[in-house]
């Protein structure tokens, strides 16, 4: 069949020849042209397979125009041009070969358009012919065997295209890919539908898929696959290593597809990756797994697929399918529809559970009924969605279980930060740490770990790669709570109140989003040792919990510290004070030192809704490891109380926002395990006598150090004498200057820095019109943001910034330019320019358009306010 033989070709060379090239290449991404393509390729490969002889006059022609655009494909990577292939080209500079592969890529999109266009005419006719054949067999009682069902695969398109590029594209080596997601999220219905592929039963001798699931069994897996890949092979009675035996001997020597749906352990692959024989032809393996570690495992270069939520449109679209079919949805459905698909949060799973309800009543009503309650009518409609998410945690270490029933203590779509959520989990005790790692590290790890786990969201990740912020799946934080409240771990109240629940004084810790209004019940034998306040509560006698540990109450405003300074047993507390201009400095009182526990202290100053100050005696609180003020800052009476012992603040790890800092030797030796420090001058703090009595050069000696910040006032007529009075040490990995009038001309001595990763000079950090970088500056930096300068010219020699991955200008009214040199950094990925210099944005937009003639991928951003915190 000719026009079958010459679509193969087609699917095959643009899989192996054109997007397989693309895709190992860093500098481009797939065209749509070629995606669309290859899609309605493997459309009509679907039809002629489904309708054998149906096709009738289509297929001569069809042959024609795939042969015509196989041929422009083989023309333009092959024979007369040079080979698209990057290692082809040893006798070409990679630049000179950056600009030929950005032309040839170019050049094979126009001309493929022309044939795309007459393939996808093809398809719309083909479609229609299916839609006839179907309504005919259906009247005679009779149904097609098709391969490709599109409601299954809305929102996968691009996953399906990179599975398909590994399957059939180079290497010719064995390569395993795992599909890593969340439960429900489609890892098994893309694995099932590749394999299901007619590509897949075209270029594979052999095919299997076998679900391993969290009841594993080696012998039972082994007889699966050898019953899938030759049922008449006897395997009773034979042992697990007759069995792989077999299976290798009858793999050998054959192009061969096996899918592994749902492994829980690495011992899964220990037990069987000696049965897969690696001889270069083409052969792969899919694995389907909610965990990170065993992808990495069995795939150890980071050759893994990661699954994502779907969007909201491609949510409807598949509610839509699956509901309707191919009828229309009613007008008066389609918005609360559309509801209803956003309120599924993406996961697919969700979808189809829903929409099997949605099909069975279309009425308004009920729609509306069903998108109020979205989570409780999943979980009632089909038992089948709880037990998949529960399987994640039953397979959870039982390290990891209160860290992540703790997070279902949040919001829904709240957005958790990791520090503090590890700091909540180190004063719960759920952090035991050793010499090697300190809890902070420890409970990284543990976060990663529950990422990996696909059981939390990332939400947002630091320059390092770490986690900054994370969030929960509306539907898996359901059964988070479930499982909390079945454990009796903790008491959400999300609803508005008059009371409180009855046997809440039962509880161990106690969530609240919500107004309520009333006094809590007799606390006499309270076990409440945890309070997260997310919402104001009317209630002010704290003493009642005797057992408190723990209080997160950022929303809610204390009138005094009074109100709490009889729970002796705090070790964390976050809080609002407030106090009037009256008392814009007032201290803490000597009851509040009885908190000898307190590891966290976290305070906002509310000053009649301004920003206050706060006297404060760090050393009267040996065990505080963070010290953090949100707004405000904190006088801190170092001098006075300073002890002679200098482990009196060994366990200090934090200190931000300290009100005139002096730093002296004395001082600093109290706190050598100090890893962010934050200090705030005022105008009349540096008006005098300038930088010089602060001792910030005694700043080295804090051979810890990690994250420094320092804020003074900008006022013109400071004392310009900062670099000549300012310390760094070299363990520093983030720095932030903000007003400090630091000469540009001395900023040699932060360029010097080893491991200096961020810097952020913000509000005329630094002083002068001039600014040159020279090579050997900044090794290291991967973030540099500069906001409010008096800079005109920056100069650049050589190659500065070699590792810089993200740039940001704001308010640089005077900056001419960013400098070429800038534009060559070969890890750039992201310049911010605010649109007030159109000047600066045409420079931007000028590097972009310069590194998209080489094939790379630079984005501009440009900024109509402040994205970060001042």
């Amino acid at each position: 069949m000719a026009a079958r033989a010459a679509l193969v070709s087609l699917a095959r060379i643009l899989l192996e020849e054109v997007l397989d090239v693309v895709q190992q290449c860093i500098f481009f991404k797939p065209s749509f042209e070629i995606k669309s393509l290859h899609r309605n390729t493997i459309l009509l490969l679907s039809f002629l397979d489904d309708f054998p002889g149906e096709a009738g006059d289509y297929e001569a022609r069809i042959a024609i125009v795939a042969d015509k655009a196989h041929d422009v494909i083989r023309y333009n990577i092959s024979g007369k041009r040079i080979p698209l292939r990057y290692e082809s080209l040893h006798c070409f500079p990679q630049a000179v070969h950056r600009v030929i592969l950005a032309f040839r890529i170019r050049t094979l999109h126009l001309e493929l358009h022309k044939y795309n266009r007459e393939i996808g005419n093809f398809c719309h006719e083909v479609m229609l012919k299916k839609s006839k054949i179907e309504n005919m067999r259906s009247i005679s009682g009779s149904k097609p065997s098709s391969h490709i069902k599109e409601d299954i695969i809305v929102g996968f398109e691009e996953d399906l295209m990179e599975i398909k590029g590994r399957l059939f594209g180079k290497p010719s080596k064995l390569q395993i890919t795992p599909i890593v997601g969340m439960g429900g999220i489609g890892k098994t219905t893309l694995a099932a539908y590749v394999h299901d592929d007619p590509l897949s039963v075209y270029h594979f001798d052999v095919r299997a898929f076998v679900t391993v699931s969290q009841k594993y069994n080696e012998w039972g897996i082994l007889s699966e696959i050898l019953c899938l890949i030759d049922a008449s092979k006897q395997h009773q009675g034979k042992s697990d290593e007759e069995l792989k035996t077999q299976i290798y001997q009858f793999l050998k020597g054959k192009r061969y597809l096996i899918a592994m749906d749902d492994i829980w352990s690495t011992n899964v692959w220990d037990d069987v990756q000696r049965i897969f024989p690696d001889d270069s032809n083409g052969s792969r393996i899919i694995i389907t797994t909610r965990e990170l570690d065993i992808a990495l495992y069995v795939a150890p270069l980071r050759h893994h697929h990661e699954m994502h939520l779907i969007s909201v449109d491609q949510s409807w679209n598949l509610l839509k399918k699956k509901v309707f079919a191919e009828e229309h949805c009613p007008p008066e459905l389609e918005e609360i529809g559309k509801l209803i698909a956003r309120n599924c949060g993406g996961l697919p799973l969700a979808i189809v559970v829903i929409a099997g309800v949605l099909a069975k009543v279309r009425m308004q009503e009920t729609w509306i009924n069903i998108a109020e309650n979205v989570k409780e009518t999943v979980n009632a409609s089909d038992g089948r969605y709880s037990e998949i998410l529960s399987l994640s945690y039953a397979h959870l270490p039982h390290h990891l279980r209160p860290c992540f029933l703790y997070i279902g203590g949040f919001p829904g779509s709240y957005e958790i930060n990791a520090s503090n959520l590890i700091r909540l989990w180190a004063a719960e005790g759920f952090l035991t740490s050793d010499e090697s790692k300190d809890m902070e590290e420890l409970g990284d790890e543990y976060l990663e770990d529950l990422a990996k786990r696909s059981l939390v969201l990332i939400d947002k990740k630091r320059y390092n790669g770490k986690i900054r912020a994370v969030k929960m799946h509306d539907l898996l934080r359901d059964l988070c709570l479930n499982r909390a409240r079945d454990e009796k771990f903790i008491h959400v109240i999300n609803e508005f109140s008059g009371s409180f629940p009855e046997g809440i004084e039962k509880s161990q810790r106690v969530s609240v989003f919500s107004k309520v209004w009333g006094s809590f019940p007799d606390m006499d034998g309270s076990a409440i040792h945890t309070i997260l306040l997310f919402h104001h509560w009317s209630f002010d006698f704290w003493k009642i919990f005797k057992l408190l540990r723990v209080v997160h109450a950022i929303s809610f405003s204390f009138s005094s510290f009074y109100d709490i300074s009889e729970l002796i047993h705090l070790r964390y507390l976050a809080f609002k004070i407030e106090c009037t201009k009256k008392r814009l400095r007032f201290g803490v009182p000597e009851t509040f030192y009885r908190l000898q526990n307190l590891e966290t202290l976290i305070i906002v100053i509310d000053v009649e809704g301004n920003p206050g100050s706060l006297k404060f005696d760090v050393w009267r609180f040996p065990q505080l490891r963070h010290l953090i003020l949100l707004d405000g800052s904190l006088h801190c009476h170092f001098s006075k109380y300073c002890p002679e012992d200098t482990s009196a603040l060994e366990n200090l790890h934090t200190l931000s926002r300290i009100k005139g800092f002096a730093c002296s030797q004395k001082i600093l030796q109290t706190m050598q395990n100090l890893k962010k420090l934050g200090i705030v001058y005022s105008y009349e703090d540096l008006y005098e006598s300038g930088w010089s009595k602060y001792g910030l050069n005694n700043l080295v000696h804090l051979c810890k150090l990690e994250k420094l910040s320092i804020y003074a006032e900008p006022y013109p007529n400071l004392k310009n004498d900062v670099s000549q009075n300012l310390g760094f040490p070299a363990t520093l990995i983030r720095l932030s200057l903000s007003g400090c009038r630091f000469p540009w001309g001395d900023m040699r001595i932060v360029g010097s820095l080893p491991n200096l990763q961020v810097l952020k000079l913000k509000r005329r950090a630094c002083y002068g019109t001039e600014w040159e970088t020279i090579e050997g500056e900044f090794d290291q930096l991967r973030v540099l943001l500069i906001d409010t300068t008096d800079l005109h010219h920056w100069a650049t020699e050589s190659c500065p910034f070699p590792r810089l991955e993200r740039l940001t200008l704001y308010n640089c009214q005077n900056l001419r330019e960013i400098p070429c040199g800038i534009g060559e950094i070969p890890t750039l990925q992201l310049i911010e320019v605010d649109i007030q210099n159109s000047s600066v944005v045409e420079s931007a937009e000028s590097l972009k358009e310069e590194q998209e003639s080489f094939g790379n991928d630079l984005q501009v951003r440009r900024l109509k306010s402040r994205s970060w915190r001042m």
